[in-house]
């Protein structure tokens, strides 16, 4: 969840709420935390790759359901990964020297370096993954750093005027439609549950504290740039937490943050990767793609194959597309898939035949996480232009086109 997206989104945020933004932080992990909780109820009871896909089958018994869940989510999870590859192309080659290296040759370097590091094991990409998380913590608790002397000397309820008077819990709403996406990312520990030691415990776990201690540091970076700079010219700032960093620290080289969002650039990529290659994995095993892809390296124990798919339709992606709509699109299908997971958990606790898991939750909470997510993705088109829903629903004929084609048989 600590990823670059907080790195850009918190100017965002405080353009549309103000100085109120930590509330809209707030609100979102109470609505994040919705399906979080569902997730964790999921990964107690079917520790399995493909996890998406896997519960969407056995709640509602349709292939083409499933099919269109997990490809839903693995190209979430592609275009994240494109995306990364761009910004971090991007921000070395202005640290650097702008021009000392075409964009494209890093960005495809960078992705060769994540699959190679993907292919090279799990525990490999999770110590990596723990570094990086680190490193990109340690930025954020900066900021928190330098900020803390300046707590106190705005009003943290001031938002921006609209007409009609005083409209703070709807502006304060309205941003925590954009902050719930700071906290996606919580959807990826299903995918690796069965290289978890005793995932019944681990996942939910490991969810819940994953959501309070994002919720914790994203209120402290949110009171901690307000503070520092104005609400107004925090939204105007191309890089939001360096503008914090140069007025409430000036020694503080501005490279140094640089650096830093380089690895919560990098720190997204890799997890998006691993993951999805993980649900490439799932689904072949569950005959919803080739069975191929559900093979794994006798050294390694890596779905290698999967994995040399995902990097074949990356290059492309990555050093030569524009992916900025394409990442929209993929968050409006991700909400989707939130949606019918969701769902899929209100179906199981309803059966007697389902086994209990080691984290149950009370069945209104997967029918709130439904209703919360479907609302979010109504606001994300109403809020948004006719781009990314139109590759949205590009998207999705592509993958009902792929359905025909496959033809996928459950095993």
């Amino acid at each position: 969840m600590l990823g670059s997206g907080i790195y850009g989104l918190i100017g965002q945020a405080a353009g549309q709420v103000g100085n109120a933004v930590w509330a809209s932080f707030l609100v979102a992990m109470v609505a994040a935390l919705l399906t979080a909780l569902s997730y964790a109820s999921l990964g107690s009871r079917y520790p399995r790759a493909g996890g998406a896909a896997f519960v969407t089958q056995k709640a509602y018994g349709m292939p083409l359901l499933s099919f269109v869940v997990g490809l839903a989510v693995v190209f979430s999870g592609l275009a994240s990964v494109a995306t990364q590859s761009q910004v971090f192309a991007g921000n070395l080659n202005v640290l650097l020297s702008p021009g000392s290296l075409p964009v494209w040759a890093i960005g495809g370097g960078f992705l060769l370096a994540m699959a190679a590091l993907v292919l090279r094991g799990i525990k490999e990409s999770m110590w990596v993954n723990v570094a990086f998380t680190l490193v990109e913590a340690a930025g954020l608790l900066l900021v928190i750093a330098v900020g803390i002397p300046y707590w106190g000397s705005v009003d943290l309820l001031e938002v921006p005027d609209l007409p009609g008077g005083d409209a703070t819990v709807l502006l304060v709403m309205q941003g925590a439609v954009l902050t719930f996406f700071a906290f996606i990312g919580f959807e990826d520990t299903l995918n690796v549950a069965e290289e978890c030691r005793d995932p019944q415990r681990t996942i939910p776990i490991a969810l819940v504290t994953a959501m309070v201690i994002g919720a914790l540091i994203y209120v402290a970076v949110a009171v901690s740039a307000v503070s520092v700079v104005p609400w107004r010219e925090l939204s105007e700032a191309p890089g939001p937490l360096t503008e914090v960093i140069a007025r409430a620290a000036p020694a503080i080289a501005p490279w140094v943050f640089t650096v830093v969002t380089l690895f919560a650039v990098a720190n997204t990529a890799l997890v998006n990767y691993v993951t999805s290659s993980r649900l490439v994995y799932g689904m072949a095993r569950q005959g919803l793609l080739p069975r191929a892809l559900g093979n794994v390296h006798q050294r390694s124990r890596t779905p290698h194959l999967a994995a040399i798919l995902l990097l074949a339709l990356l290059l492309p992606l990555g050093v030569f597309g524009s992916v900025a709509n394409l990442a929209s699109a993929s968050v409006l299908l991700l909400l989707a898939v939130f949606a019918v997971v969701n769902g899929a958990l209100f179906i199981l606790k309803g059966r007697k035949s389902e086994p209990v898991g080691r984290f149950e939750i009370p069945r209104w909470v997967p029918a709130a996480g439904t209703v919360t997510c479907v609302v979010l993705v109504g606001l994300r088109v109403y809020s948004s232009d006719w781009h990314a829903p139109a590759l949205a629903g590009g998207l999705l004929a592509g993958i009902l086109a792929l359905y025909a084609l496959l033809r996928p048989k459950l095993s």
